[in-house]
């Protein structure tokens, strides 16, 4: 019988007909095949076990070497690269999904051994007093700490904007759907638009209209290549950590989202802290960003069928994403419409490894 909830509503986004509100979140996985950073048949396995969700969102994907943080994240900025991606999202078509590209650049948050040059770029020279997971020459991952990074030059940032274009670029001949690009939880966009990361006095600094400027720029650069219908934005307003806590983040995220609206952008995902304790966002919030911004609205942190149809009724959402349920039960859709339990994740196999915790996952057996 057919769920009659609202998650199960039909949506257009943008010149895409989606069959459900749910979405798959951007997780990371580190499953890329060495050397280089390539995507590959087993992460084509794990996309296409999970295309029945309306939407599925990539593990965030550097633009390019630059931009990477992470050990093993599969990148877009090599042909070999895009031919990998071009493996998965025809296993994602072919099982009747949609996928769309997260474009990333880590800025402060990476590690000397990304680097040409040993050291990350951000808006200024401050620390993220935060730490990376890297795998090292005896092939173990660990948290290390980020060293401090060196502050962008204006040339430095024409360069970003540049590779946040080629890499929609690539995204289009990959067949994605359409992209998504990376403006939250301390990444490189996020660090330029806060005043304790930003401490810049040109035209990327200061004021509001100044800190949005380069998310601006590269959401333009975006559009221009993958078309403005098939692009969106993350974007983490009430995220903390990593000296993120901005008193300004508010006003600066609303300002920014009439600019997008402005924009045609197809949609804005909120990434919501999904830790225990974690801030509640306030529903003056969720209000204030509708009558801003007129496009789709994404939801994702620790919802579950229950709270993620309730803020779909209340019109404060159009799409709700969900992470960690989908890497444990990759027909979460089909659970959530019979009401069925739902599969435990194994959190040790996260980050790295092969099949194990990754494409074995069945769907319910009853």
């Amino acid at each position: 019988m057919m769920s009659t909830s609202s998650l199960f509503h039909p949506l257009q986004l943008g010149p895409l007909q989606l069959p459900n509100r749910i979405v798959m979140a951007p997780m990371t996985r580190s499953r890329s095949s060495q050397p280089g950073d390539v995507p590959n048949d087993l992460m084509a396995r794990y996309y296409a076990q999970r295309a029945s969700a309306g939407l599925i969102v990539s593990e965030a994907t550097p633009v390019s070497r630059q931009g990477q943080g992470y050990s093993f994240t599969p990148g877009i900025y090599s042909e070999e690269q895009v031919a990998g991606w071009r493996r998965v999202t025809d296993a994602v078509h072919a099982a009747g999904g949609r996928m769309v590209v997260q474009l990333w650049h880590v800025g402060r948050m990476s590690h000397a051994s990304f680097q040409p040059d040993g050291v990350p770029v951000a808006p200024s020279a401050l620390s993220p007093d935060a730490q990376v997971w890297v795998v090292g020459e005896d092939g173990v991952g660990r948290m290390v700490d980020c060293p401090l990074p060196r502050a962008m030059t204006v040339d430095d940032i024409r360069a970003v904007v540049g590779d946040f274009r080629r890499a929609a670029a690539n995204a289009m001949r990959a067949g994605f759907d359409g992209v998504e690009i990376h403006g939250g939880n301390g990444y490189l966009l996020d660090q330029f638009l806060r005043t304790t990361s930003n401490h810049r006095t040109d035209d990327y600094g200061r004021s509001i209209a100044n800190r949005t400027r380069f998310v601006e720029e590269v959401v333009a650069a975006v559009a221009s290549e993958a078309g403005v219908e098939r692009t969106g934005i993350r974007l983490a307003p009430f995220i903390t950590q990593r000296n993120m806590n901005c008193p300004e983040i508010i006003p600066t995220i609303l300002s920014l989202a009439k600019k997008l609206d402005e924009m045609g952008l197809a949609y804005i995902h909120l990434a919501e802290a999904d830790w225990d304790d974690a801030p509640a966002i306030p529903e003056v919030f969720r209000h204030a960003l509708r009558q801003t911004y007129k496009g789709r609205v994404i939801v994702a942190g620790k919802y579950d069928a229950g709270r993620a149809e309730r803020i779909l009724n209340q019109g404060l959402a159009d799409l709700v994403a969900f992470g960690r349920p989908f890497v444990a039960n990759p027909d979460l859709p089909a659970r959530y419409a019979a009401k069925l339990p739902l599969a435990e994740l194994d959190p040790q196999s996260l980050f790295g490894g092969d099949a194990r915790g990754y494409t074995d996952y069945g769907v319910y057996a009853g």
